[in-house]
């Protein structure tokens, strides 16, 4: 895993057009159309050209993508449903993608109203001070999105929104529609909005919704007002938050279009490529001084390893299976390893950061607080997470080197070689306790197949494919292992 090979997708921002009129915008040529048209028609011109939906969201090619798609080209608004850490939030924020880059409002409006038809009264008086001259301003997709995280205290005014004292207390009488302060919901107007963890609003704020969801318009307090919104509004709830801590009141339920059911990644290489896509310190050097230090490597056989810990501790017995396990875990796992070879690297003068198997013990400590445990099992979770991090270990080695050549290294050992290894043990002095040996090559290669033989991290992933096996030949019985304390390990017979 390369630092830099895999960057995320950025959203890159075009001008706006240079449109600042009713007139001009008329004379474009412009056509109207509501978001969900929109995202429907951009939607299908991705299908059509064969490119993804959603791009970087993964694991969810076969299952999950297909039912977002279909509730979106029908025009559905939509609750996705699953544990923590399933990339809910992530996939929301991805439909931004298949909004117009630029959508054009009338200049000033708190609604994103569009010039074509206004929906508040100040709208309407804007058009008809200005007719053709109405002033048009430009908003790009990414402004044209709006979120908010339940919580137990969020009001009917934080979502919809409430008179405003000051404008009250400017002169404006209590019937007058510019007396209302808009909440979230409504300045997302002719956008996207979602609410996370929507079991969480109390069911009286929830029942404020299902205007927005029914008759697309809002009411707040005692007004004679009206605003009929264009939304597509998206909620995440947790399964567990659904049935128990909260749940979805069943009005509100019946008037979403589509509930769709998120998961784990399914396979081993989808879980390994989620992790290379999110984690950050592995191949984002953007956390480091530009020039001072280059970013650390994470070799593809320790991300595998810590794919294949996430996987053991979801289905582990012990660990409570209705909270689940968050791809989080995995993310911070490997970023804990990228960590571990920066701290060797500074400390020792190594010129890369190259992670080994020496850096993986740190990762149990720092999981902890990301897995609930059984009653039964508190107090073990140290030794329940090393033990399936070993097991993680040992399934990685089996599938990457099971039916390799280690004779040759396994051999300066029955003649007695030790090696002494651990996180302040540069790769170099590694190596050189080793030897060389004529399988070295191809045990990196099978390892890493994607590196060259020569170049700056050459040292630090021969060195990390080393200790790979030498872990491996001790968790098969092959070979001795003592930790001497001090973050120190010895390898012999």
């Amino acid at each position: 895993m390369r630092g830099g090979d895999r960057r995320r997708t950025v959203d890159v921002v075009t001008t706006p057009p240079q449109i600042s009129t009713l007139r001009a915008l008329k004379d474009s040529g412009h056509v109207q159309r509501s978001v969900k048209a929109e995202v429907r028609e951009n939607l299908l011109a991705r299908l059509a050209a064969g490119e993804p939906s959603l791009p970087g969201i993964v694991g969810f090619g076969d299952t999950v993508v297909p039912e977002v798609e279909r509730a979106l080209l029908a025009g559905h608004d939509m609750v996705l449903l699953g544990e923590r850490g399933q990339g809910k939030t992530r996939l929301i924020r991805t439909l931004i993608g298949l909004l117009d880059e630029w959508t054009p409002v009338i200049a000033g409006s708190e609604l994103n109203e569009h010039p074509f038809a206004p929906v508040s009264a100040w709208g309407r008086g804007v058009l008809a001070r200005h007719g053709e001259d109405t002033p048009v301003t430009w908003k790009h997709r990414t402004e044209r999105y709006g979120e908010k995280l339940a919580t137990p205290d969020t009001s009917v005014g934080d979502l919809i929104g409430d008179v405003d004292p000051i404008k009250v207390a400017e002169g404006r009488t209590l019937g007058d529609p510019e007396t209302v302060h808009y909440g979230l919901v409504p300045r997302t107007n002719r956008g996207i909005f979602s609410v996370n963890e929507l079991p969480d609003l109390a069911e009286r704020i929830q029942v404020a919704l299902l205007n927005v969801l029914e008759e697309r318009d809002i009411q707040v307090r005692g007004y004679q007002l009206r605003l009929p919104l264009d939304l597509l509004l998206i909620a995440s709830a947790n399964p567990e938050d659904y049935t128990s801590r909260g749940r979805i009141i069943t009005p509100l339920k019946d008037r979403f279009g589509a509930e769709v059911r998120t998961h784990y990644p399914l396979d081993l290489s989808d879980e390994v490529e989620l992790v290379r896509q999110e984690a950050r310190i592995a191949w984002d050097d953007s956390l480091f001084v530009q020039g001072a230090h280059p970013a650390p490597l994470v070799p593809d056989h320790l991300v595998e390893v810590i794919a294949r810990f996430t996987r053991h501790v979801r289905a582990a017995p012990q660990v409570d299976q209705r909270s689940g396990v968050s791809a989080r875990f995995a993310i911070a796992g490997v970023e804990t390893l990228a960590a571990g070879a920066v701290r060797r690297a500074a400390v020792t003068g190594e010129p890369l950061a190259v992670a080994r198997i020496c850096d993986l013990p740190a990762v149990v400590p720092a999981s902890r607080g990301k897995v609930e445990f059984e009653d039964a099992d508190e107090g073990r979770e140290a030794e329940v997470l090393g033990h399936l991090l070993r097991r993680a270990t040992a399934d990685t080695f089996r599938a990457r080197l099971m039916g390799a050549d280690l004779s040759a290294l396994q051999g300066k050992f029955d003649e007695g070689l030790t090696v002494e290894t651990g996180d302040l043990v540069p790769a170099a002095e590694l190596l050189r306790q080793v030897g060389t040996f004529p399988t070295l090559a191809a045990l990196l290669g099978r390892l890493e197949p994607d590196s060259g033989p020569e170049g700056a991290s050459a040292v630090g992933l021969a060195a990390a494919a080393v200790e790979f096996a030498l872990e491996g030949l001790h968790l098969l019985r092959r070979l001795a292992k003592d930790d001497v304390g001090g973050g120190r390990t010895v390898y012999g017979r």
